[in-house]
This record gives C-alpha cells, structure tokens and sequence, in this order.
C-alpha cells in the first residue's frame, strides 16, 4: 500500500496546496472580492431596473465568481492563479518566486482547480436564483 505524501512546510509558511501566499497577497485577494461583489451588487441593480429577461439576468454569474473568488482564495491563504503557474509569494506584493518541486506544482494546480470550482458553483448557483426571481 503506497503511502500518502506528505509536504513539509517551508521556513517562509508555503505549503503546497494549502498556502501559497501572505499577508499582502490575501489583502489584496480580499479587496478583489469586495471589487467583485460590488460590482455583481451594481449589475443586479441594473437588470432588476430594466426588468431584463431572465437569461440576461445570468450574466451577474461573472463579477460574482470573481468576488467568490477573491474571498475563497483570501480566507484559504492560497492564489489560484499563482498555484496555476507554478508561483507562491509570501513576502511583498511583487515578489512571486517560482515552486521548483513537481510534485508541489501538482498539489498547487490541484487546489486552484477547486477554487475555480467551488466560485463558479456558487456564482451560479445565486446567478440562477437572481434568474428565476420575479421581478415585477
């Protein structure tokens, strides 16, 4: 029976699949995910105004998987975009060094997967809600 792997963590705070970046970097994921919950928030307003049909209505799935996004990967320490590329930067914004290890690649590419998952499902999910609301 093969044995599971296991990652040590780094003198930095990188583990692969579960950390991949610090306290400037979630900040910054943070604020992307206020940028894209306000602007799904404007959007709705919007199509609710000009009582769009319902499939149009559906475009609110966009900012709002942004937001999702950027909330998940700032509450989880973890860029999907960074762990996509083969990147972690726990120091200042900038300075992104590459993840030399395959196998912390695979991990990385892995979680980011699930984020973009888990922000396009439930992006939807309230997408489709918003949808099927009757609006008048």
């Amino acid at each position: 029976m093969a044995s599971p792997i296991s990652f040590d963590v780094a003198s930095d705070g990188y583990q692969p699949g579960v950390c991949n970046i610090g306290p400037a970097e979630v900040a910054r994921r943070r604020r992307a995910g206020y940028l894209g919950l306000i602007v799904a928030i404007g959007l709705a307003a919007a199509l609710a105004l000009i009582d769009a049909p319902s499939i149009t209505r559906l475009l609110v799935a966009a900012p709002l998987t942004a937001g999702f996004s950027g909330f998940l990967q700032a509450r989880m320490r973890f860029c999907a975009n960074y762990g996509w590329r083969g990147m972690r930067n726990l120091g200042a914004l900038g300075d992104a060094e590459r993840v030399d290890d395959a196998a912390s690649r695979t991990s990385d590419r892995r979680r980011s997967l699930e984020i973009l998952a888990a922000s396009s499902l439930g992006a939807l999910l309230v997408a489709t809600l918003f949808a099927l609301l009757p609006l008048r």
